[in-house]
């Protein structure tokens, strides 16, 4: 019995040992970072809702993650390479309908032919927005 009373009372401090650091460490945390700004509803930008759009009706998803590299790169990977330039939309618009190859590796990118170039821009401005 001894036994379950001691072992009772060490996981009772333990637990309030944990829960007692978690509150500091956010608190430190919250200290420490910078200020940023609240991150912005994505939701209401008509270019994001048209780029997923499209992209959701594409077969995009079949070589692209938003977060992680499938085949080709990840959205996010993308969006940190490229700034939002017209020159930049065009020339990875470009590359959605006529492919690439080199830039992320040997796997080209397959050309999407049927895809207008202000749907691909759409697309191309819906990734950028995923910085």
């Amino acid at each position: 019995m001894k036994k379950y009373l001691v072992l009772f009372a060490i996981t009772g401090l333990v637990a309030a040992a944990c829960g007692g650091s978690e509150e500091k460490k956010e608190d430190k945390a919250a200290e420490t970072s910078p200020a940023t700004a609240p991150v912005a509803d994505l939701s209401t930008n008509p270019d994001y809702t048209k780029g997923l759009e499209l992209v959701g009706k594409s077969d995009c998803l079949t070589c692209h993650k938003v977060n992680d590299k499938l085949i080709g790169p990840a959205y996010k990977e993308v969006a940190n390479k490229y700034e939002a330039t017209d020159e930049n939309i065009s020339m990875l618009a470009g590359k959605i309908i006529k492919g690439g190859k080199g830039v992320w590796g040997e796997v080209p990118m397959t050309p999407h032919p049927q895809v207008s170039e202000e749907d691909a821009k759409a697309m191309v401005k819906y990734v950028l927005l995923l910085k």
